[in-house]
């Protein structure tokens, strides 16, 4: 295989992924953006193109044009990558499949990310037919670019020349990156925020408060511009169910009442953002109600 190169190829071209490939494509090198469907691949370029069109915040001088392609092109992907990262849904299984073959088909000297909500890289890599284990890093965002933080979060082979590059290169394209410095269930902000998720839905679920008088609280005190139900909205309630159930899976006493209220919501198809309707109601201007 030839030497990585100089783009940033994303699989998996959902909400993560297609506000990741706006990020990578602010120096004007090649970012190429990959899924097995064509219609996910159509929304995530004209929303690529939207964000570029509009966004004003350290505008660079030349936005690059983001390849989308079919699940087919991914070696032709991959070829001139120095990073790929998978942005593939919540399921372990599925990231380690994914990983394994974008293994397969890169340089050994490309890096290899999970943007895993609650996964981390020693648990993804764990098992597989792997070669130069340094290469593997979990890199995970929250709501870029509205949101500009990013974890870097290595394995202990990880040399600290591809943490400092890592760290460069996202802070060169927008992001704030912020260093995890040992394997952690959760990252950094994810820890703090599962016991303000939690307590959140524990709250709903003995009925001590709607979701607008949690997300007024939370508001009022900190300051801060959304709740947490606006937050969980934004996030995807399938996507906090799945971290939840990992949380359980890796940690003795994390109760169930927070997965049972978010299975009835799910049950209704109720999702947050994407669907419409969570414990708001959502259209393309915001929140509704």
């Amino acid at each position: 295989m030839a030497s990585a190169g100089r783009a940033v190829t994303l699989l998996g071209a959902g909400t993560q992924g297609r506000r990741l490939a706006f990020m990578w494509s602010r120096q004007g090198r090649p970012v190429h953006l990959v899924d097995k469907d064509q219609n996910q691949l159509s929304r995530a370029y004209e929303e690529i193109q939207k964000y570029q069109s509009t966004w004003t915040e350290q505008k660079p001088s030349k936005w690059s044009e983001v390849r989308t392609l079919p699940a087919e092109s991914l070696e032709d992907a991959v070829s001139d990558s120095w990073l790929v990262l998978e942005c593939v849904p919540e399921k372990l299984a599925l990231k380690r499949e994914t990983i394994q073959k974008m293994h397969d088909l890169s340089s050994p000297s490309t890096v290899i990310a999970s943007n895993s909500s609650s996964y981390t890289i020693d648990e993804i890599i764990q098992g597989l037919d792997l070669k130069n284990l340094s290469r593997f890093v979990s890199l995970h965002s929250y709501w870029p670019p509205e949101t500009s933080a990013i974890e870097v979060m290595g394995t202990p082979q990880t040399p600290s020349h591809i943490i400092d590059k890592l760290m460069s290169e996202c802070s060169a394209h927008g992001f704030s990156p912020f260093h995890v410095r040992k394997s952690s269930t959760g990252y950094i902000y994810n820890r703090i925020w599962a016991a303000i998720k939690r307590e959140t839905l524990l709250a709903l679920s003995e009925g001590v408060a709607t979701p607008a008088e949690i997300d007024g609280i939370f508001k009022d005190v900190l300051k801060t511009p959304k709740g947490p139900c606006e937050q969980m909205d934004v996030v995807g309630l399938d996507v906090v169910r799945d971290i939840e159930q990992h949380y359980a899976d890796v940690r003795d006493g994390v109760p169930t009442e927070p997965r049972r209220l978010l299975d009835e919501y799910i049950a209704e198809k109720k999702l947050g953002v994407k669907s419409g309707s969570g414990f708001y109601e959502w259209n393309d201007g915001g929140k509704v109600s």
